[in-house]
């Protein structure tokens, strides 16, 4: 009896060893899946806080703008939708002081590593200089910005026909439409997911569902959200098969998102020079002017420089209306 006792102990020891690792793995895996399978809204939801709660963290409502007499409000309003479009969950006065906070720091770091000059000098370069490390900031965080605006849309349009496989199914099964949504919103990851589920907590709210398929759209900024309201909207006017429209409009986004990426691909080249070209210019005159500001204001005094600067600058503005107009392709 004595003798097996080594063998049962090692026997023991890799049992338990075993179901350690096994145990170890199924919390990460678990913790993992839990994180990649919900969106946003199921996983704010999780976390213990109310559906108004999450709703009124989802949907940050803009400072009230729509009168014409406070255009720098319409203006931050529309600048607070563009960042929520983009998926940027920091405010839009949080962003905008970490631009300037940056732009202040360049300049300061810009000034500072100046070399030694005459007062005068280091005056003019002071100046000349927090404007131009502003442009720089702006322009890299414009830049930023646009880049996940871009991002997050494209996923979206990528990710509206799967949903709508979802509630297509989910009508066919019996569902009314509100449920369907519904379940699209507790199987799509972000973000479609957390979009859908805010239609679903506007309806629990008051809101008809025609309406809050018109937020979801502006919302978004995507046509394939505004043809998503318009087809359910005409149905609920004029009766059909709401099930058969929505699976037609799920082939036609497919098809505008093959011949999406086929245009891309084409006017890759193209749209990569005009980026170039209409950034690379005030770029540069900002790097100059944050490096050396005594380059261009030891010529305001030249008469002749002003009209030469309106000229180029007017011929800027025509060369960015040309190439905007060359690289945008409607389909």
């Amino acid at each position: 009896m004595p003798q097996n006792v080594p063998p049962m102990i090692y026997v023991l020891a890799f049992v338990a060893m075993v179901l350690l690792v096994q145990g170890v793995s199924a919390i990460l895996f678990a913790s993992r899946d839990r994180n990649e399978r919900t969106n946003r809204r199921l996983t704010l939801m999780a976390s213990g806080m109310s559906q108004s709660e999450v709703y009124a963290t989802l949907v940050r409502r803009p400072v009230n703008s729509e009168g014409k007499e406070f255009p720098l409000l319409h203006l931050y309003g529309r600048f607070a939708n563009y960042c929520r479009q983009a998926g940027v969950e920091s405010s839009p006065s949080r962003l905008l002081a970490t631009v300037l906070i940056s732009s202040v720091t360049l300049w300061l770091v810009s000034f500072l590593l100046l070399r030694a000059g005459t007062f005068g000098s280091l005056l003019v370069n002071g100046i000349f200089g927090l404007p131009a490390a502003c442009v720089i900031c702006g322009l890299g965080f414009w830049l930023w910005i646009s880049r996940k605006h871009a991002k997050r849309l494209k996923l979206l349009e990528e990710q509206m026909p799967l949903a709508l496989d979802v509630v297509i199914r989910g009508l066919r099964a019996g569902h009314p439409a509100i449920s369907a949504v519904r379940l699209a919103a507790e199987e799509m990851g972000d973000p479609i997911g957390s979009e859908f589920g805010v239609i679903v907590d506007e309806t629990t709210y008051g809101y008809e569902f025609r309406e809050a398929l018109m937020n979801f759209a502006r919302r978004t900024g995507s046509p394939d959200a505004s043809f998503f309201a318009v087809s359910v909207g005409i149905q609920s006017e004029t009766g059909g098969n709401l099930a058969e429209i929505l699976e037609g409009l799920a082939n036609v986004m497919r098809s505008r998102a093959t011949l999406a990426k086929r245009v891309r691909s084409l006017s890759s080249e193209g749209r990569a020079s005009a980026a170039l070209l209409s950034v690379l210019p005030i770029f540069m005159i900002a790097m100059m002017t944050l490096t050396n500001a005594q380059y261009y204001a030891s010529k305001f005094s030249d008469p002749i420089f002003w009209p030469t600067a309106g000229t180029v600058g007017l011929g800027y503005l025509v060369g960015l209306y040309m190439i905007r107009r060359i690289i945008n392709f409607r389909y």
